[in-house]
């Protein structure tokens, strides 16, 4: 795992939505795994993603 992105690339290349079943883009800044598809974000906590929705924060739709 690269220290600088916080997560490995190669769990980035099969990870995706839980509900849309999409890919995901990773903020690296905000350590979120962001669904376009569902408007929301993943958190990244030391190095996991939590895939939950329950877990998820909402994006803006402005």
């Amino acid at each position: 795992m690269s220290e600088k992105s916080g997560i490995d690339p190669k769990l980035l290349e099969i990870l995706v939505c839980p509900l849309t079943k999409q890919t995901l883009r990773y903020d690296r800044l905000a350590q979120e795994l962001v669904s376009e598809a569902a408007g929301l974000a993943f958190p990244i906590r030391d190095g996991v993603p939590i895939m939950l929705v329950d877990e998820a924060r909402r994006l803006n739709t402005d």
